[in-house]
C-alpha cells in the first residue's frame, strides 16, 4: 500500500496481489491522528497489506525538506502502530505528473482536485514496484 499524506487528505493505492499494478482507493480525508490510524488500519486488513509506501517529499536536487522530516515522523509512528513495515520513498514531481495526466483525461480542476491525491499515491506506489530490491 502507498500513501500520499498530505495536510488534508491522504492518497491511497493498493497493489494487486503479484505486486505488479498500483490501484487506487478512495481518498481519506485527514481528521486527525487517530481517526487516521483506524482508517489505515481498516484498509490494511481489508487489502492484507504487508509493508507500507509512503512518499518522501524531497527538494528537486534530492535534498531533505522540513515536510520529508515530518514524513519520516509520520512513517516511524505509523509502523509502530500497526506493527508493519513503512518505507519511505521519492515523491519528487507526483503530484504534478498525477495533475497533468488528469487533465489529459479531460477531467475540470474540480475533478481533478478530488482525484491528485489517489493518483500521485498510485504513481508512488507503481514507481515502488518498478523499482523495489528483489
Amino acid at each position: 500500500m502507498a500513501l500520499d499524506v498530505g495536510e488534508r487528505n491522504i492518497g491511497v493505492a493498493v497493489s494487486d496481489a503479484l505486486l505488479q499494478t498500483a490501484q487506487g482507493r478512495p481518498t481519506l480525508r485527514r481528521t486527525g491522528w487517530e481517526a487516521d490510524v483506524r482508517q489505515l488500519r481498516r484498509l490494511v486488513e481489508e487489502n492484507e497489506v504487508q509493508t507500507i509506501v509512503v512518499g518522501k517529499p524531497l527538494h528537486m536536487r534530492g535534498e531533505e525538506s522540513r515536510q520529508s522530516q515530518r514524513m519520516k515522523q509520520f512513517a516511524t509512528k505509523l509502523s509502530k502502530i500497526l506493527g508493519l513495515p513503512v518505507i519511505l520513498w521519492d515523491e519528487r514531481l507526483t503530484s504534478f505528473e498525477a495533475e497533468q495526466q488528469l487533465e489529459e483525461a479531460g477531467l475540470n480542476w474540480r475533478e481533478r482536485r478530488k482525484h491528485v491525491d489517489k493518483v500521485a499515491a498510485m504513481l508512488i506506489l507503481q514507481d515502488y514496484l518498478d523499482n523495489r530490491p528483489q
